[in-house]
């Protein structure tokens, strides 16, 4: 969001030129994968970057972080917190743990839009779609008027947390699937908010153990956005002998992860 990074970037002149100290711009993204292999131990893995803001499918390669496929509209962070501000589910203890614990709840899988175009998925249609299908679970209305399944059970908002987050996930797994083939990897590091999900882990651990692979992790202690991960991806470049001038210190919303020259990886 834009009034934090420019607040932020205010904070960081002002330290750099009361203690004479260089600056060094960090990618956002960056700064959660450093983050997640340096907290898993991951070597070589095919990135998921699963946040509010970003939803990604990444692998390194030459230096580059490079993006196999990624969000053709909102994030799904974005799509799971706007899903919650229909259900009128609060954010405490943080985005997306609410909705998560309401879909352990769930027990029918109602139909959902599944939206994955090559190595991109779409959210909106899906969030649109759960919005409707929210506004027929209301306990105001009628029971003959509130949605049912086929076997004539009413379908709760558990339900719809669980369909959601079901559809959503195994649109993730299906990417991030293709990008391990076509790299031949059999690692997937799961970072970024969402990622701390642990049906989204399990999800996605299930697909890399059948492909002779494994899943690493965090919780929400380093998957949400945090000051250590971005200043860990700064040491690293500093490292490498990169630092941003002053008259440079910009910042920008548009920084995307594989314009980042990766100079402290083989």
């Amino acid at each position: 969001m834009g009034a934090p990074l420019q607040s932020v970037t205010v904070a960081a002149r002002t330290l750099s030129l009361l203690w004479g100290k260089k600056l060094v711009g960090v990618n956002h993204c960056v700064g959660h994968i450093e983050m997640g292999r340096a907290i898993t131990g991951a070597q070589d893995p095919v990135v998921l970057y699963v946040s509010g803001g970003n939803t990604q499918v990444i692998a390194y390669s030459s230096q580059r972080y490079r993006i196999f496929g990624e969000t053709l509209d909102i994030a799904i962070g974005n799509c799971i917190d706007r899903f919650a501000r229909t259900l009128m589910i609060p954010n405490d203890p943080f985005p997306g743990y609410n909705i998560e614990q309401m879909a352990k709840k769930g027990k029918n899988l109602v139909d959902l839009p599944y939206a994955v175009k090559g190595m991109d998925a779409s959210f909106s249609g899906i969030l649109a779609a759960a919005d409707i299908l929210a506004a027929q679970t209301s306990e105001s209305l009628p029971e003959e008027q509130r949605l049912k399944t086929e076997e004539g059970e009413l379908v709760t908002k558990a339900d719809l947390c669980f369909s959601l987050q079901e559809t959503v996930f195994a649109m993730l797994v299906e990417i991030t699937e293709r990008a391990m083939a076509h790299v031949g990897s059999t690692q997937v590091l799961v970072v970024g908010g969402v990622g701390s999900n642990e049906r989204l882990q399990e999800m996605m651990g299930l697909m890399a153990r059948d492909r002779g692979g494994s899943v690493f992790a965090t919780d929400e202690r380093f998957c949400i956005d945090n000051g250590i991960m971005i200043a860990h991806a700064g040491l690293l470049e500093f490292k490498t002998g990169v630092t941003t001038e002053l008259e440079d210190s910009t910042c920008t919303q548009r920084f995307r992860t594989d314009e980042v020259f990766v100079g402290w990886r083989e």
